[in-house]
């Protein structure tokens, strides 16, 4: 298993100020971001893999939506996300 509970908890509480909060959108963000890398890494080895490609391309998608949501809520906190995540600036700015 590659996200185990405790991976899971130590991701919100980084990111979503406490562990039971799973629900903050930069938890949500953080967690969607580790499961991509995951899904990244193993498509580099199994090229092949559609249906792991589907489920990546959905979550990029939901990562995305959340982010936009937070882009139009609140300017700082998305900054903040996207700084500490690492992640380019995928809204685009008016």
């Amino acid at each position: 298993m590659y996200l185990s509970p405790e991976k899971k908890a130590e991701i919100f509480k980084q990111h979503g100020e406490v562990e039971s909060n799973t629900g903050s959108a930069e938890g949500q963000v953080a967690l969607f971001t580790y499961r991509i890398a995951h899904l990244t890494e193993h498509l580099k080895k199994n090229r092949k893999d559609f249906s792991t490609q589907l489920s990546l391309q959905k979550l990029v998608g939901k990562r995305r939506g959340i982010l936009a949501y937070l882009y139009k809520k609140d300017i700082e906190r998305y900054r903040a996300i996207i700084k500490a995540l690492s992640l380019r600036d995928i809204i685009k700015q008016k």
